[in-house]
């Protein structure tokens, strides 16, 4: 864990970071964002000891960063900048194993560990280990220096704009990979950057900055949905959920009171329970709220009116949790050519009902708080 207490960076007697206090949970890939001098890289240096601070203390799993060598310090959190900061004389082996040489650690650990990590991030080890980096695309060596980074097996990393001056396809390509290596290898990563959609794609939480002061610190989906000021809103954008429907949850677009049957009501009941809530079907769930089945007007309307429900419901029902996200939702009606899905917590508790018309509901809601915002 990594813990901010109470830091100040003064220049020339002008702070530009004020009493800052925050916790990063280990394994958490944290993005500080914010407009030009916020203070978000400063913070980032503050870390590794290239910068200190001017009072206050960082600590790491409890110990004050000030007590520790800066040299030890640096040699176990790894640093990838947006120059890559690969040597130029040496191959790309020799940079990926120059920490781990200098820590000590075994040839046999080291050779494996480099071949490992350049697979990682998607490059031959045959091919590209004895290159130089001039030999290398501007995203290749992007790759590298992310890799070096993770060849420390520190349990922290330090991202200052990595892919800032890639193209938007090797960057995008970048940020899957990075994402993807953080959920594999655990690390706590801090990463720096100007651009909210790349925040979106790859952070756990955000901090957004302004003038060395925090404007919330938050998951990505509630500062999308819940921006704690109208700087937040402004910086972020009208149109960040519209253009990002994944942070539409279930939860966000269902019926939060989905019309519903106990199994031993009969067939009779069940349709006019339909008739007078204007519905074509019925959640069917036990006395705790479970979701057991599902009955649809179609399917019971030429039964036996005195059959009990549980014994004509549809068991197999598909359904989703609070937080599935409205991509997958979509994909699974579209998939499974259904109109409806049920939506439950993990015990199984029915919690609500995603419709087409619920979903049209949701979306024109966004829509039209934009027109509103214009």
């Amino acid at each position: 864990m990594i813990k901010f207490e109470n830091i100040v960076k003064s220049y020339q007697k002008r702070a530009v970071i004020d009493n800052f206090n925050l916790e990063i949970d280990a394994g958490e890939l944290v993005v500080f964002i914010g407009p030009s001098g916020c203070g978000k890289t400063t913070l980032l240096k503050m870390v590794n000891r290239l910068i200190e601070p001017s009072s206050g203390k960082i600590l790491i799993n409890g110990e004050d960063i000030s007590k520790i060598n800066p040299v030890d310090l640096r040699r176990n959190i790894g640093y990838v900048i947006q120059s890559t900061g690969l040597f130029p004389h040496m191959t790309i082996q020799e940079n990926l194993e120059l920490i781990p040489k200098l820590k000590g650690e075994s040839p046999e650990s080291i050779e494996k560990k480099t071949e490992y990590l350049l697979k990682l991030v998607g490059l031959n080890p045959k091919e590209y280990l004895n290159r130089y980096p001039k030999e290398l695309s501007g995203g290749q060596q992007q790759r590298v220096g992310v890799a070096r980074a993770f060849s420390t097996d520190s349990d922290i990393i330090l991202m200052d704009e990595p892919f800032s001056a890639l193209d938007p396809v090797t960057r995008s390509s970048l940020q899957e990979e990075l994402f993807n290596m953080q959920k594999e290898l655990n690390k706590t990563i801090i990463f720096v950057t100007h651009d909210m959609d790349e925040a979106y794609k790859i952070a756990d939480k955000i901090c957004l900055l302004k003038d060395g002061h925090i404007l919330q610190y938050d998951t990505p989906e509630n500062i999308l949905k819940n921006p704690a000021s109208e700087y937040v809103e402004s910086f972020l954008g009208k149109r960040r959920v519209w253009n990002n429907p994944e942070v539409l949850k279930a939860e966000d677009i269902m019926i939060t009171s989905p019309v519903k049957v106990l199994p031993k009501r009969n067939v009779f009941q069940a349709v006019e329970i339909m008739k007078e809530n204007k519905v074509d079907s019925l959640m069917v769930t036990d006395s705790e709220q479970t979701l057991i089945g599902l009955v649809t007007l179609k399917d019971i309307k030429l039964v036996d009116r005195k059959l009990p429900v549980g014994e004509v419901m549809e068991r197999n029902v598909y359904s989703v949790t609070e937080d599935t996200d409205l991509i997958f939702v979509l994909k699974m009606m579209n998939d499974n050519k259904i109109g409806y899905l049920p939506v439950v917590d993990h015990s199984g508790h029915l919690k609500g009902l995603i419709t087409r018309s619920s979903i049209l509901s949701a979306l024109s809601s966004q829509l039209l708080d934009l027109e509103v915002a214009f």
